[in-house]
């Protein structure tokens, strides 16, 4: 991937502090975008809602983005990305004080419609903005570290926003999401040097796409895997609460086993991905399928639901940076377009599952959850073992 002078210029310990700042900023965005999974009860009890009616933020919200990923890339595909990073990051804090403030649920769904806006723009360029400003040969490492933002979200930042909420107010949760994010992009804008566009793609891209079929299914097991992922998790809460009968501290582990495990997948990642390019993509859609079936017949138990949880967390984390990375690798011609399709229907599945899971819910009962997305991340499984085997699955590196 080509680079500018101001890029090749830049130490290689710059270049780790660029990466570890983009890095946090994906610890911000992830734990803002799944904040309301932990929060559900608590919301709804402020405003009278049931939380089935309240997980409505998290379908609304991932239906943002998926639309507008693509257009909102092509519009800004021009624009230095440093400075793009700094306005996004503007949006997303008065976004977040709007929340705060929020005086109907109607009013807070409008201020996610605002975050959701920041977070589409942030996914299309950040992942392939950590591979550029990466030292050389350190792009999978790069990755890793996006991962472990996102894996730290759901190791402190869903749990410890639950326990925020708990005890101060959900609406304290969203308060402190914006101070964080504020120190995040003040941090950005004096460590990233100035990145002009490059190999961003325009709109002349998608017919190329659509000529590789490797990247098809790629996208197509997004929306299929993320579906399967999001109808059991987006009501993990309430599962806890209501099916297992566990307490609110128990179901704060809970939450805090998902997210170290992921902790624990993006290391395995970063360390064994390159040495297995096609290991990861289908195991880790195994380790979801397996881990969701097994939701309800370990849920009598808290050591085996936690086990259950370890298992899950550590492949919804190899799954999303493995396909994020194949992405990558398969359209590095055209980064940002194709990041922006993959976030795009990433976030398709985060809403078409939680739609799913609360009609699951609320029609067959809140203990078939799992069953139903595990039946979705089964057909997943299939459909990597026919997608390693493809001769075009391996072009160039990333």
């Amino acid at each position: 991937m080509k680079t500018s002078p101001i890029e090749a210029d830049t130490t290689p310990t710059k270049q780790w502090i660029c990466v570890i700042t983009l890095a946090f900023g994906a610890f911000i965005f992830n734990t803002t975008e799944f904040i309301p999974i932990a929060l559900l009860s608590d919301i709804g009890n402020s405003f009278g809602m049931p939380a089935t009616d309240v997980g409505m933020m998290i379908t609304l919200y991932a239906w943002v983005v998926a639309p507008i990923s693509l257009p909102i890339m092509l519009l800004t595909k021009n624009i230095e990305r440093r400075f793009l990073l700094t306005v996004l990051f503007v949006v997303f804090i008065v976004s977040h004080v709007l929340s705060y403030f929020a005086w109907s649920f109607t009013v807070l769904l409008i201020s996610r419609i605002g975050i959701a806006f920041s977070h589409a723009l942030f996914w299309a360029i950040t992942a392939s903005l950590a591979v550029r400003v990466a030292p050389k040969g350190k792009e999978f490492q790069a990755l890793g570290l996006l991962a472990t933002g996102t894996a730290l979200a759901m190791v402190l930042g869903i749990p410890f926003g639950r326990m925020i909420g708990e005890t101060y107010g959900w609406r304290n949760t969203f308060g402190l999401i914006a101070i964080c994010a504020t120190f995040v992009c003040i941090t950005l804008a004096k460590t990233l040097p100035l990145l002009p566009s490059v190999n961003s793609g325009s709109i002349r891209s998608l017919s190329s796409f659509i000529k590789r079929p490797s990247l098809m299914m790629v996208f197509a097991l997004t929306i299929i895997v993320i579906t399967a992922q999001f109808t059991a998790y987006s009501y993990i809460e309430p599962f806890s609460l209501n099916i297992a009968q566990f307490s609110s501290a128990q179901t704060t582990t809970l939450l805090l086993i998902f997210g170290g495990a992921g902790f624990f997948g993006s290391y395995l990642f970063g360390k064994f991905s390159a040495r297995y390019p096609k290991l990861a993509i289908p195991l880790s859609t195994f380790c979801l399928a397996t881990s969701m079936l097994l939701l309800l017949p370990f849920s009598s138990g808290f050591l085996s639901l936690s086990a259950v949880c370890l298992l899950w967390g550590v492949g919804i984390i190899g799954f999303s940076l493995a396909l994020q990375a194949k992405t990558l690798n398969l359209a590095s011609d055209a980064t940002d377009v194709a990041m922006a399709i993959y976030s795009g229907l990433y976030n398709v599945g985060i809403g078409g599952g939680a739609l799913l899971g609360g009609l699951v819910s609320t029609h067959i009962g809140l203990s078939y959850i799992g069953i139903i997305g595990g039946v979705l991340a089964v057909l997943g499984t299939l459909l990597t073992l026919i997608l390693v085997r493809r001769a075009d699955f391996m072009p160039n590196k990333v």
